[in-house]
């Protein structure tokens, strides 16, 4: 009943926009276009190659100019609605004007049918217009960090650019986190992806640098969004062309550490578009090293576990996506995208554990995953500007293989597991906006999410090199979440420069889990339990330069699959990890004060905020005793309470014309508040206070010659019982530019002064202690190339509309069990 009346709620306040379909004066953003054939009024044949100048009514600059084909036939196409004159000239005729020609929204053709002839006019030349765009854009709701204007980026990947943007730190393992916090939800071109389900950190990782357009940071989203994600969300933007015309590009980089290549195509003309992306990556096999030590008692009954080792990755993936769109006019479009992706990943290993039971391990593990994203997005404008109506829906498919093996030379039997999971998710969403007035705008809607989650987990051991099913560890685990939400939003303008941004959401989340293994006794679970999320966003610009603005958002963070999964993940002999099927969400409060300057060409952005977090959920590790030995297994627990203190700053200067210097720093304290049982395995008691940031600098010399050095980094990230690994890079880059930009060639080179990079980590708690350092090889040089083709005629093409998933904790990204869809153990 709960849910019937939440949609009915939804289904009213959706209703009220009374649709009419077809008839007003709005959609401005509309395209038509203007045709006729050219007749000689003495034969009453086609007149071919007579020219066709456009000009706005009453101008005297023509805007554009064609000649007619051998059938007489001319069409200016992809124009704006308004009202426009054409003169038709050519040699040994008279001039002819018509004068207006009045295209609208509702009606955005206008065929002039046949024209008779008179004399001449001269052809049009074309122009170009170039704009710059800043690397960062700091926005009122948003910060935009540019990809395209990165000379560094080509050569790497997604997790490669998101360590660049401001507020934004990505750790060895691809976890990304805004101000430190990893519950961020992380999209692409507003959508969420099916893989990612899965394996966030291997999704990012597939995506070339080259593909993207932009990448966007919303720290407080408002109640329009999914309440999922107390860091806020991530919105990751591919090069989608809005041009007239037929275009492309190819991007290429060869590397020592990986190498990516990605082609473009786009045809758009009148209101119809079709574009279509498809990029790949392939690194090198990487050796990396590991060294784990563990240490069981107190005093001097300490038992010791050492484990050194070295693993060899291997990585390829393809991505690849095909959209179109149709504008029927000015009031009705609609639009289409189907995504696709392919990611493999090999790791093949070799460790020694010394202890009082010593031996050496030999282990395989391959990964894959498959999966597409289909959405279907239609928009109704109404009569006023502003006044729309939108419908989405989405069906993201995912599959995700594991397999992997560890061949032991005692203690432990030889073991293969294979996990097969199935993710779909389908959705459905409704958006309405009113302009009520130039004072009060009204946004309301409602959205469905059904997610249907199946993984099955076989363990095998080896007699006499034959493989048996192991049926004490093999298991099944089904998976069902659905979530009903509806919001509102009132956006209110004052004088004086106030605004004022108010909304209110209400998400119904309703969980089912069905473990099934014939020898483990877990029974089913569920939950069901109601969020209310209000946000407030109040803004003030003091002047033509100053804007301060004070938000209050309440987030949640909704433990997904892999953190309620009860089904121990056993790969690592050493460390068992658990899932939790009584967690509850995390729930954030945020309040923040911020202040955005321009000063001449400088940007600086400078905010101060709060943040309360209760029900924090981190990995807890116990001692457990597994095959006469002592290990340590980590479970996922709502540990307590955080109250943390942050600041941040980024801004942009230009000491000289040809060089602009970027920077960022973002600093928060870490003073956790555990309750119950955890306060006793709590280790890390004082207040930390943990950090990242970047700079970087670009010169532009003469010749097209471009420069560019950067560093970032961030602090290590504390736990109750330990910390997470520190990271840091240095890179360079240079690129010339050749055929009028067209063309590029660059050099890029990171981590230039050592080969490797070494990640420590630790954790400590009553009864046990232990430390890791992992040690990646990191140092690259690569050669870029990129080359774009086309003519180009941008359209300012309204932006598409559709499905925004931001919900689901995605918790270490990279799943659980290595990198298998969620699913069994």
């Amino acid at each position: 009943m709960r849910r019937i009346i939440l949609l009915l709620i939804i289904f009213c306040a959706s209703y009220t926009a009374k649709a009419q379909f077809g008839v007003g004066g709005g959609g401005s953003g509309i395209k038509g276009k203007i045709s006729g054939t050219i007749i000689d009024s003495l034969t009453k044949k086609p007149v071919d190659y007579a020219t066709i100048s456009l000009f706005s009514s009453k101008g005297t600059v023509p805007k554009n100019g064609v000649l007619t084909d051998d059938k007489g036939k001319f069409s200016f196409d992809n124009l704006s609605t308004g009202n426009y004159k054409i003169v038709v000239s050519f040699l040994g005729y008279q001039s002819k004007t018509i004068d207006p020609i009045t295209t609208t929204a509702g009606k955005p053709d206008f065929n002039l049918g046949n024209i008779i002839l008179s004399p001449s006019a001269r052809a049009l030349k074309e122009v170009q217009v170039v704009g710059q765009q800043a690397i960062i854009e700091n926005k009122i709701d948003k910060i935009v960090y540019n990809a395209e204007k990165d000379l560094t980026a080509a050569g790497g990947t997604a997790t490669d650019l998101l360590s660049k943007v401001p507020l934004v730190s990505v750790d060895i393992n691809g976890n990304v986190s805004v101000r430190g916090d990893q519950n961020v939800r992380v999209l692409i071109n507003g959508k969420p992806s099916g893989a990612t389900s899965a394996s966030l950190s291997d999704v990012l990782k597939s995506i070339p640098a080259s593909q993207i357009k932009n990448i966007e940071v919303i720290t407080s989203p408002s109640a329009k969004y999914d309440a999922e994600g107390s860091a806020g969300i991530i919105n990751i933007v591919t090069k989608q062309s809005n041009v007239s015309g037929f275009s492309g590009g190819i991007n290429t980089a060869v590397g020592t550490r990986q190498n990516n290549g990605n082609a473009n195509l786009a045809y758009n003309k009148n209101r119809f578009n079709l574009n279509a992306n498809i990029g790949g990556n392939a690194s090198w096999p990487q050796t990396s090293k590991t060294d784990f030590r563990q240490y069981f008692g107190e005093g001097a009954n300490i038992d010791s576990v050492i484990t050194t080792g070295e693993s060899r990755l291997k990585r390829h993936a393809l991505v690849g996506s095909v959209g179109a769109g149709y504008q029927f006019n000015g009031f009705n479009s609609i639009n289409t995208t189907f995504k696709f992706n392919q990611i493999r990943f090999a790791t093949d290993g070799f460790s020694n554990t010394m202890s009082n039971a010593p031996y050496s391990v030999n282990s395989n593990n391959n990964n894959q995953i498959n999966g597409f994203d289909w959405n279907l997005d239609y928009t109704h404008k109404f009569k006023k500007e502003g006044h729309e109506l939108s419908l989405s829906t989405q069906w993201s498919h995912n599959t995700g293989l594991t397999d992997y093996t560890n061949d032991y030379s005692a203690v432990y039997a030889d073991v293969k597991n294979n996990i097969d999971g199935k993710n779909n998710e389908y959705t459905f969403q409704v958006d309405y906006t009113l302009p009520i007035n130039k004072t009060f705008k009204l946004e309301a809607g409602g959205k469905s999410i059904f997610r249907r989650l199946n993984s099955v987990s076989d363990y095998y051991n080896f007699n006499g090199g034959n493989l048996v099913l192991n049926d004490s560890l093999t298991n099944q685990y089904n998976y069902d979440q659905n979530v009903f939400a509806g919001y509102g939003v009132l956006t209110t303008t004052l004088t004086k420069g106030w605004s004022v941004l108010t909304g209110l959401r209400l998400e119904n989340t309703d969980i089912t889990g069905e473990p099934i293994s014939t020898t483990q006794s877990l029974t089913p679970f569920n939950q069901n339990y109601n969020t209310w999320i209000p946000s407030l966003t109040i803004q003030k610009k003091v002047n033509a330069t100053n804007t301060l603005k004070l938000s209050y958002s309440k987030r949640i963070t909704r433990p997904s699959l892999q953190f309620l999964n009860p089904f121990q993940n056993r790969s690592n002999p050493q460390n068992f990890q658990q899932g939790n099927p009584e967690l509850s969400p995390e729930v954030s409060q945020t309040i923040e004060l911020g202040l955005n300057s321009f000063i001449k060409t400088s940007i600086l952005n400078l905010s101060v905020y709060y943040k309360r977090t209760s029900g924090l959920i981190e990995g807890i590790s116990d001692t457990l005793t597994f095959n006469n030995r002592l290990i340590t297994n980590t479970v996922f627990q709502n540990v307590g309470n955080n109250n943390s203190f942050g600041g941040s700053f980024f801004g942009t200067i230009n000491p000289i014309k040809a060089i602009t210097i970027i920077g960022s720093i973002n600093a928060y304290t870490y003073k956790p508040d555990p309750t119950g049982r955890f306060i006793a395995q709590q280790s890390q008691n004082g207040t930390y206070i943990q950090y990242n940031g970047f700079l970087r600098a670009t010169a532009t010399l003469p010749k097209s010659f471009l420069l560019e050095a950067f560093a970032f980094g961030s602090g290590a990230r504390r736990t109750i019982q330990g910390q997470q690994p520190a990271f840091s890079i240095l890179g360079f880059g240079a690129r010339r530019q050749f055929m009028q930009k067209k063309m590029s060639v660059g050099l890029n080179v990171l981590n230039p002064f050592s080969e490797y990079k070494n990640f420590r980590s630790s954790t400590t708690s009553p009864g046990f202690s232990q430390r890791s350092n992992f040690a990646l090889p990191f140092r690259s040089y690569g050669i870029t190339f990129s080359y774009s083709f086309g003519k180009l005629n941008f359209s300012g093409q309204q932006p598409k509309k559709g499905v925004n998933n931001d919900d689901l904790k995605q918790g270490d990204q990279g799943g659980m069990g290595g990198g298998a869809p969620a699913g069994g153990r």
